[in-house]
């Protein structure tokens, strides 16, 4: 936003401000920021000018006839199920803390909650007769004395969704561990009765990811590694936004079509012989009128 406020304040009146000096503007912040942040930026700039014209202080906006540039799409990162079984591995679930670990993991994994999700998460939230668990709040975490539940980004952000048996079993058996140490803790992610720390979960994921020998990811790309095992498994995109809480289908597609590399041959393999037909053995519609096919037929009939 800085480098939006030095353009606002510079010496050159708004009104003499040109299409130019906004290209040697969006010239200069391309070297330190990414288009998809200079883009948010410039659109600021843009509403800004409107106003300017709207107030007299300039009769153009420059930022609007020079244009915006164009965005990039960002690059989804993400463990492969291998990936996460190496990490996974390393934690010795006989310690408290690194089980405490050991299952946050897990759960941002096999669930697909966001962190601030999995973070407010409670286990009155979760049926374990019916496997049920309930997204509803989202933990807005300053430290460990301020804290509060606030409202999910979208309304498809609240959604309920069915737990895997094996994570149910995992949640129970560390259910019973915290509660030996913590007696009346709510939050199900925590080892100390109070929701886990911003800091905490990825500084553990950077560590644990250079001693399996894998790529470092941030803590929100297990999110993104829950979505791309649906789709190795050939889960529909439609379920896999309801279980993200994706608020449109085009933000799935958006984000994670690129994991479908095969997509189109497999449709032209299931495609191939579904029609079944026999030929006609002479003509029944009788396109012999034709201008433009009708030297055909006459060759056909001189035959």
């Amino acid at each position: 936003m800085e480098k939006l406020k030095v353009l606002l304040e510079a010496k050159t009146p708004t009104d003499e401000i040109n299409p130019i000096n906004v290209q040697n503007w969006q010239l200069k912040l391309a070297k330190e920021f990414s288009p998809n942040y200079i883009r948010i930026v410039q659109g600021m700039l843009s509403i800004a000018f409107d106003r300017a014209v709207v107030l007299g202080i300039a009769k153009k906006n420059p930022s609007r006839m020079i244009g915006n540039i164009k965005s990039k799409k960002s690059k989804v990162d993400f463990w492969t199920l291998e990936e996460f079984q190496k990490v996974i591995s390393l934690l010795y679930r006989g310690d408290y803390y690194e089980y405490y670990l050991f299952v946050s993991f897990w759960v941002l994994f096999m669930t697909g909650l966001g962190i601030g999700e999995a973070a407010a998460l409670q286990w009155s939230d979760i049926d374990f007769d019916t496997g049920l668990l309930g997204v509803t709040k989202t933990l807005y975490y300053k430290s460990m004395t301020e804290y509060k539940f606030v409202e999910p980004k979208t309304r498809a952000s609240i959604r309920t969704i069915y737990i895997d048996t094996d994570t149910l079993n995992e949640l129970k058996t560390w259910r019973n561990v915290q509660q030996k140490v913590l007696k009346n803790c709510d939050f199900v992610l925590s080892y100390n009765g109070i929701p886990t720390s911003k800091h905490t979960l990825p500084r553990a994921l950077e560590k644990l990811a250079g001693l399996a020998g894998v790529h470092r990811i941030k803590i929100h790309a297990l999110r993104h590694s829950r979505a791309s095992l649906l789709i190795s498994m050939g889960e529909n995109p439609l379920l896999i936004k309801e279980r993200l809480g994706h608020e449109k289908i085009q933000t799935t597609l958006g984000t994670y079509g690129h994991l479908y590399p095969n997509t189109n041959l497999e449709v032209a393999k299931k495609l191939t012989g579904i029609l079944q037909y026999t030929s006609a053995s002479h003509s029944i519609a009788d396109y012999t009128s034709n201008q433009h096919t009708a030297i055909y037929h006459r060759a056909k009939v001189r035959k």
